[in-house]
């Protein structure tokens, strides 16, 4: 395949990239922090369930049909931690990486709320900054419902 008059070869290796090799897909940092803050509250929980196609929820609160996502901000696209832009022979690449997990996000979040449960998005810096104050918003989905 041709890009520009230049032959795509895929992704190439470079020593910038190699930390994102073998990241956690489940039980991050961030999700089992938000789980065991969200379990202090009194809210028992089911996690990696699958409530639609192709969707993997990080973890649900069944009782009050709240399903929560914990979105890394580099992996989804953070406003304010998100990469600002790529550099590199894979920075197309990235680019379009991201693009296309936040139009999934969006795309699940929507097929998510068609089957009636509310979503919360959780994004990882909003852990790390202050995981009480988080684990607090997803309990206010649960007593709002």
């Amino acid at each position: 395949m041709q890009r520009d008059g230049q032959i795509d070869r895929g992704w190439v290796s470079t020593p910038e990239g190699e930390h994102l090799r073998g990241r956690r897909v489940r039980d991050t940092k961030p999700e089992l922090a938000l789980r065991r803050a969200v379990h202090r509250l009194g809210l028992r929980f089911r996690v990696q369930q699958r409530l639609v196609p192709h969707c993997t929820v990080d973890f649900v609160l069944p009782r009050h049909r709240v399903a929560v996502f914990v979105d890394g901000c580099y992996w989804h696209g953070c406003p304010q931690h998100g990469p600002k832009g790529f550099r590199g022979p894979n920075a197309e690449r990235w680019e379009e990486k991201i693009a296309t997990n936040r139009a999934r996000d969006a795309r699940n979040t929507a097929a998510v709320e068609a089957e009636g449960w509310t979503v919360v998005r959780v994004w990882e810096c909003e852990i790390r900054s202050d995981v009480r104050q988080a684990a607090l918003r997803v309990a206010e989905e649960c007593t709002d419902r």
